[in-house]
């Protein structure tokens, strides 16, 4: 695996970004629920049950800030949380793939899901999850290449990172690396993380400290 040298000051930007109180601040069902465009705004996606909550609370070091739950489809909506100190937005979008939920509600947020990630102005990246024990499955790329058509950038984050072994996790390291190399939209360094175990945490902290800085928001 090839890590990256960040610079020392970047990665005290991320430990600093993180420091300060991150709140959650409503979940939206419809574009009309959406905060005003005013800030930076990043997103989490992925198929059910990858992670996404676990992994923002790791990311702002909390146990409890985003509800996590080991039944597949629990995030229904568009889970708004916000930097009290920065202008910061981060975005908990439901989990694609499987769904415990009635087909038209799954509709519902689908296309809810589409419409903020093609039409949202101050949508800066998305953090497109993987389960580091499978690589990316079909439904993945499916967003990958939506994320192209629109135009919107994208890093993938391979989560759970202490669950297979590490020949395992090279493999969906390579595959995932793979699945990316041509893709116009996409980052070219794939993160690797554990929420238990707090691997890639730093990381991830630092490349969204680079996105704020290059924004103009951060001091």
């Amino acid at each position: 695996m090839t890590e990256i040298d960040y610079p020392t000051d970047l990665i005290e930007r991320g430990r600093l970004l993180f420091a300060r109180p991150i709140i959650f601040t409503k979940g939206c069902v419809s574009l009309a629920d959406l905060p005003p465009m005013d800030r930076v705004e990043i997103a989490f996606a992925g198929r059910s049950n990858v992670g996404k909550s676990s992994l923002i609370n790791a990311l702002c070091g909390t146990s409890n800030l985003a509800r996590t739950s080991n039944t597949p489809g629990r995030t229904q909506e568009l889970n708004i949380f916000e930097s009290q100190s920065e202008n910061l937005r981060i975005v908990d979008m439901p989990g694609y793939g499987y769904a415990k939920a009635p087909e038209p509600k799954v509709k519902a947020w689908t296309k809810l899901v589409h419409q903020y990630l093609v039409g949202r102005a101050t949508l800066r990246r998305v953090y497109v999850l993987v389960d580091s024990r499978h690589g990316p499955k079909d439904n993945d790329l499916s967003v990958m290449n939506e994320l192209d058509k629109a135009a919107v950038s994208y890093q993938v984050v391979l989560t759970k990172a202490d669950k297979p072994n590490s020949a395992d996790v090279e493999k969906a390291l390579a595959a995932t690396r793979w699945s990316i190399a041509k893709r116009p939209a996409s980052h070219p360094h794939v993160l690797l993380t554990s929420s238990e175990k707090g691997t890639g945490i730093k990381e991830l902290r630092t490349e969204i400290a680079m996105l704020l800085a290059t924004s103009g928001t951060q001091d």
